[in-house]
């Protein structure tokens, strides 16, 4: 598996202080699709030329993190880019639509 998985503790310095992009994806071991797209996030990474971070966050032992960006549903995707949220996912659509999202970011190599 090609992401991280990372906590509170040092979610600043991984995503909000990325040089690069960065997809975080919050999850929970109970939840199948968040399981599902997985394979979709690594391929999308892979795609982009892995100029993007993907980091996955668990929501169940997270909590203040996942409250602080008032994840609802899981899976949620956010995007980060010079430490902003550019975009969020709630309900994970399809691969398409996360690579429409990742396109307005990365450069053109990811379009291809």
């Amino acid at each position: 598996m090609m992401r991280s998985v990372i906590g509170e503790q040092v979610f600043v310095e991984e995503v909000l202080e990325s040089s690069s992009p960065v997809l975080v994806h919050f999850w929970a071991p109970w939840c199948s699709v968040c399981r599902l797209i997985e394979p979709a996030l690594a391929k999308l990474r892979s795609d982009s030329g892995e100029q993007v971070k993907l980091i996955g966050i668990n929501a169940d032992e997270n909590l203040k993190l996942a409250s602080s960006y008032r994840i609802t549903t899981l899976p949620t995707v956010l995007l980060f880019q010079g430490g902003k949220l550019l975009h969020r996912l709630d309900s994970y659509q399809n691969r398409e639509e996360l690579r429409t999202v990742l396109q307005e970011v990365i450069p053109t190599q990811a379009n291809t």
